[in-house]
């Protein structure tokens, strides 16, 4: 579902509003690997692609002259976890802070719960009103994230997570497809701030890492 996420981001709009979902041509990926390691290597092979495009690249013109991929982790199929999904249909529509003065309008559509080395842990999951009245995106959940890696092996800002609503009461979450915000990127973009009930006393050890100008 990934990256479903947003192409054409303009100044001040948010970094992910146009979510963007990628497909990548078979014979482009090993066959001899699992499902789940495909899965991510096509997550990061997008990415890649998204970020090398002048079109979608939310890189400044110098360093995408000589960028050829970001920096991911190790893929780890143990942060694939499929987490209990409970739905917070009660829930109102509130103002999520971002980079700059514009504010992101949200909703807690649910809140996930699940182990991470035999520990419990939870994060609320969005969903924009704005988005959710598009076709296209009416099924976008949102997960922003931040983790014990940030300000180190990770963008200091945490991290985002594309997600679908699903049928029943779990959901997967694929730490391997963690990416940074735009503005980790480019300063004239409009993130939104990862709220602090969302930041796990863990390092996820997964995902895109800090990027580092070359």
């Amino acid at each position: 579902m990934r990256k479903l996420l947003f192409l054409a981001v303009i100044l001040l709009m948010s970094c992910k509003q146009e979510k963007k979902y990628h497909d990548v041509v078979a014979n482009e990926i090993p066959q001899d690997i699992s499902n789940a390691m495909a899965d991510i290597l096509k997550f990061q092979q997008e990415l890649n692609k998204e970020y090398k495009d002048p079109e979608t690249s939310p890189l400044y013109n110098k360093d995408r002259k000589n960028f050829e991929t970001l920096d991911f982790f190790k893929p780890d199929t143990t942060l694939r976890i499929v987490a209990k999904f409970v739905r917070t249909p009660d829930a109102l529509p509130f103002l999520m802070a971002t980079t700059t003065d514009r504010k992101s309008e949200e909703v807690v559509y649910g809140i996930v719960y699940f182990k991470i080395n035999g520990k419990d842990y939870q994060l609320e999951v969005y969903q924009s009103p704005t988005l959710m009245a598009q076709a296209k995106y009416r099924e976008y959940l949102f997960l922003p994230f931040s983790d014990e890696t940030n300000g180190g092996l990770t963008y200091t800002g945490g991290r985002y997570v594309d997600l679908s609503i699903p049928k029943g009461d779990t959901l997967m979450i694929d730490f391997n497809k963690a990416y940074n915000p735009y503005c980790a990127y480019n300063k004239k973009y409009s993130c939104p701030i990862v709220p602090k009930v969302n930041h796990l006393p863990v390092k996820i050890n997964a995902g895109v890492k800090a990027f580092k100008k070359k």
